[in-house]
């Protein structure tokens, strides 16, 4: 079965197929605000998504963090590593990329799998 979650008519934000949750990348809601309260925006929406499929962070397995400015990493992880588990740390990969909005500098995808 597949559920999708927030659905547009482009995307969804999120889709649970079987025990596997993919979440489309997760951008702030406020372009003008600084890196951590982005990061903290981003990480706010996966945690709302998660729980909407019958999840948390928790069960991340895989994150990718794209980010405008490679030289953000420090900021963003400053956020990020007091909101991941440290239990149950997800595989994860940082790249720089131009995002769709320049504003934006800072934007997470990941996948989880629902708890057994």
């Amino acid at each position: 079965m597949i559920e999708r979650f927030q659905k547009g008519p482009r995307m969804s934000q999120a889709v649970k197929a079987g025990n596997m949750i993919f979440l489309a990348g997760q951008v702030p809601d406020d372009f003008e605000a600084d890196l951590e309260t982005q990061t903290r925006q981003v990480l706010a929406k996966i945690d709302g998504l998660l729980a909407a499929a019958g999840a948390n962070k928790s069960h991340i397995v895989s994150a990718t963090v794209y980010l405008a400015h490679i030289t953000d990493f420090n900021g963003m992880n400053a956020v990020y590593d007091r909101w991941i588990d440290p239990e149950n740390p997800p595989a994860r990969a940082c790249v720089e990329a131009r995002l769709a909005h320049p504003g934006i500098r800072v934007e997470i995808v990941c996948v989880a799998a629902l708890p057994q």
